[in-house]
């Protein structure tokens, strides 16, 4: 066996304290490596802090500030993610149901549906509105509501063809230069989808409260809440969802079929927070009051169907009022 002199000690002691001190280079190298990266972590949050909070105020300047419309107490948007669900006829009905619940309010329909205004057709309004002493436009009245809609400025077959500031310019007008008297509530029939005109109509003027028109259908349902996430981002307090064409009954057999799905909407309202303001079945009578020009509300025939659903549309505008009431205390 090899003796182990001092020459041969100092070399392997000198080795030994090489191994320990690179293993804790090694160490010091990690440890700091990892503080750096913590660091680093650190001033990334607070930076995207710092930005999240500067982009907050940019745009704090650069929105409009919201004014209200002169003369009128509430305004209720009447919105859909997708066309063709029933929203127009759930909005006129509305706003007649509101003066059905209780005849001591006033309440004005305004057709926000620049490209395709079916207010006109809906309450049988035809004509163009005359201007008062300060120039504004006097709106059209029938049923004891007065509408305003692009509908009632050009001619029923002419198509709109403008482009976004053209829009927006014939909102601004529709919101501004009208002269509505005093109203309770404003009952908005807002265009579909989540664009320039909901986002103009949304920080322009102080909405009570927005209405999400769907049918049971999922592909409708995904653009509804589209539109119910986008009166969050707003701030716009969504009073809860109408579930349009919820329920077919056959007028023969009276056998009930749900022909968009069943319970959709309720389903939505429960995972978004919101009430479900009510079911509108799809009936063969509301369509033909409809076209007639005659809402379903303010018609009285004799027929014990049509008094149903008038009940119905009435549910929807007794729970929108109580949904008012939560939100404003």
């Amino acid at each position: 066996m090899a003796s182990l002199t001092s020459s041969r000690l100092s070399h392997l002691l000198t080795i030994s304290a090489k191994k320990t001190a690179l293993l804790g280079t090694a160490n010091e190298m990690k440890h700091g490596a990892a503080g750096w990266v913590q660091v680093k972590r650190c001033k990334s949050s607070i930076d995207s802090k710092v930005l999240q909070e500067r982009q907050r105020q940019h745009m704090a300047r650069g929105l409009p500030k919201q004014k209200p419309i002169t003369g009128v107490k509430q305004v209720i948007v009447v919105a859909s993610g997708k066309g063709g669900v029933g929203k127009s006829t759930t909005a006129v009905n509305l706003a007649l149901g509101l003066i059905a619940i209780d005849s001591s309010k006033s309440v004005g329909l305004l057709d926000a549906d620049v490209y395709g205004p079916s207010i006109p057709k809906l309450m049988n309004l035809k004509g163009n509105p005359e201007l008062s002493d300060n120039n504004r436009m006097i709106p059209l009245t029938n049923y004891g509501v007065p509408c305003m809609s692009m509908g009632f400025l050009v001619d029923d077959v002419a198509p709109i063809v403008w482009r976004g500031l053209m829009v927006m310019s014939a909102i601004e007008r529709l919101l501004r230069q009208v002269d509505w008297g005093l109203l309770d509530y404003l009952v908005v029939d807002m265009p579909p989808g989540t664009g320039d005109v909901q986002l103009s109509i949304s920080q322009n003027i102080p909405i009570a409260g927005a209405v999400i028109v769907s049918t049971p259908q999922d592909i409708a349902l995904l653009d509804a809440r589209r539109g119910a996430e986008m009166f969050k981002k707003v701030n716009v307090p969504v009073l809860g969802l109408v579930q349009n064409m919820s329920v077919f009954q056959c007028p023969n057999c009276s056998h009930q079929t749900h022909i968009f799905g069943s319970d959709g909407a309720r389903q939505l309202a429960d995972t978004l927070g919101v009430k479900l303001l009510g079911d509108i079945p799809l009936h063969l009578n509301i369509r033909e009051m409809s076209d007639r020009g005659q809402p379903v509300v303010i018609s009285s025939p004799d027929s014990s169907e049509v008094s149903i659903l008038a009940v119905a549309y009435k549910k929807v505008a007794a729970a929108v009022v109580q949904r008012l009431q939560e939100v404003s205390s």
